[in-house]
Parts: C-alpha cells; sequence; structure tokens
C-alpha cells in the first residue's frame, strides 16, 4: 500500500486551504464538462477526497462512486449533506476495484501524479480501462511540467509566496520526481508538508491510454474547452475505451 500523505492533519484543513477550487468559476465548468460525458449513466472518480467534484455530480443526477486512499480525507466527505448517495471504497486507486461498469471515470487537480513511478500511473490506466465501459471515457485534468521556467542548473521553483503561504516545488529532472513544499503559518507557528508526485507529459500519457486500449478523443487547456497549445499550464485531456479486439490507431 503506498503512503498516505493526506492524514488527519491535512484532511481537517483541505478544504479551506483549497477554497479557490471550490468557487463556482472554477468548479461550475469542471462539473459541467463531466456530467456531458457522463449523461445519467455511473461515473468512477480515483481520488474523490472531500468530494468537491463528486457532490455536485451527484447532485445533477450522476450515480457516483469513489476510491480514496485517505479514511481522513473521506470522513470529511461523509460528513457533508447529499454523501449518502455516494459510494466510496478505501485503497490505492491504481489498483483497487470496485462492482459494476463505469461510462466516466476521471481524476482532476493532478491527482494522476500522486502515483509516483510509471508503472502506476501505466496500472491506473488499465484499473481505469477494466471499469469503463466499451465507449466510456476517462478525464485527467493535470498540469504541463513547468521546465521551462526552470532556470538550467537549478531544481526548486517558487510557486506560491504570500505573508502566511510559501510553495516551493523541487524536481528531479532524471526521474520525473517533483516534491511539493508547502510552509504555511499557523496560529504564529510554521507548519511544513511534503508531498512527492511524478509529473508526466501529455505524450506520455496519451501512450499509457493506447496500452490499456484507449486512444485519445479531446484535449483541452481548461475546463471551457480552452484551445490546448505550446503555452498552457494544464490539460484537460480525455480518452476513450475501444470496443474488445479494436486496434488503436
Amino acid at each position: 500500500m503506498p503512503e498516505n500523505h493526506f492524514g488527519e492533519q491535512v484532511a481537517a484543513g483541505y478544504d479551506e486551504s483549497s477554497a479557490d477550487m471550490f468557487d463556482p468559476s472554477v468548479l461550475d465548468p469542471t462539473v459541467d464538462f463531466l456530467a456531458e460525458l457522463a449523461g445519467d449513466e455511473a461515473a468512477l472518480e480515483l481520488g474523490i477526497g472531500t468530494g468537491r467534484v463528486a457532490l455536485p455530480l451527484s447532485q445533477r443526477g450522476v450515480p457516483m462512486h469513489g476510491i480514496d486512499l485517505s479514511e481522513a480525507m473521506v470522513a470529511k466527505l461523509r460528513a457533508k449533506p447529499g454523501a449518502e448517495r455516494i459510494g466510496v471504497t478505501i485503497g490505492d486507486f491504481a489498483t483497487t476495484t470496485v462492482e459494476g461498469r463505469f461510462t466516466l471515470a476521471y481524476l482532476v487537480f493532478n491527482t494522476i501524479q500522486n502515483l509516483t513511478s510509471q508503472d502506476a500511473q501505466v496500472t491506473c490506466f488499465q484499473n481505469v480501462a477494466a471499469h469503463l465501459e466499451p465507449g466510456g471515457c476517462v478525464v485527467i485534468e493535470v498540469g504541463v511540467p513547468s521546465l521551462q521556467r526552470l532556470p538550467p542548473g537549478e531544481t526548486v521553483r517558487a510557486f506560491a509566496v504570500t505573508p502566511t503561504y510559501l510553495g516551493f516545488d523541487e524536481f528531479d529532472v532524471v526521474n520525473q520526481g517533483l516534491i511539493s513544499h508547502h510552509y504555511t503559518v499557523e496560529a504564529g507557528n510554521l507548519q511544513l508538508h511534503s508531498v512527492p508526485f511524478r509529473y508526466v507529459w501529455p505524450s506520455e500519457l496519451d501512450l499509457m491510454a493506447r496500452i490499456a486500449g484507449m486512444r485519445l478523443r479531446e484535449r483541452w487547456s481548461g475546463w471551457r474547452r480552452e484551445p490546448f497549445t505550446s503555452d498552457s499550464r494544464a490539460h484537460v485531456s480525455v480518452w476513450e475505451k475501444l470496443p474488445n479486439g479494436t486496434r488503436v490507431t
């Protein structure tokens, strides 16, 4: 079982620290995009967390199930209105299986990078494909590695600097490793929380999808279907599961 970096301390303030991700200007386009793909069929969220996306999707009438490693994060979800309609399985979403088949599976907010090896990310695609109906889709929202902004010879880049919060990404370019360091001032005390990730390129994700019997259907730089360009800092990609025996082209 992989290490859980989202325990009680992180879960306690997760929604507050991610408040901008709950803003309707951010959340509504996400839910609109996913609800359009799901229709009235079931959806599976990998890394469901506190239910930021799953709850409003459920309220739209989408039958929801989620997988998450953190019992503390899921406890936060369970305390919210409407959570009783959402099934959750505790486990590593790269390998954990659940009953039923789904029209949509998705990972948002860089969650695919929580899998810190290429093998784990490939396994995740294969696990998703096994849960999807033919023609079903997997959607991933993830940042584009910001190596162009990293000066030669340097390995650390600041991504947030405020009077009460500092955020730094530490890169291991050889191994596609990334550790995000978060320094927060709470009640006059400095708290540090570091989380390891594996950054992954769009083309690499496309190959993982091919291995799992899926092909790229669409790619955008955001949930409003803004064009994806060489300057995009993130992408929202959709891969479609092909019927059994169909060759990926």
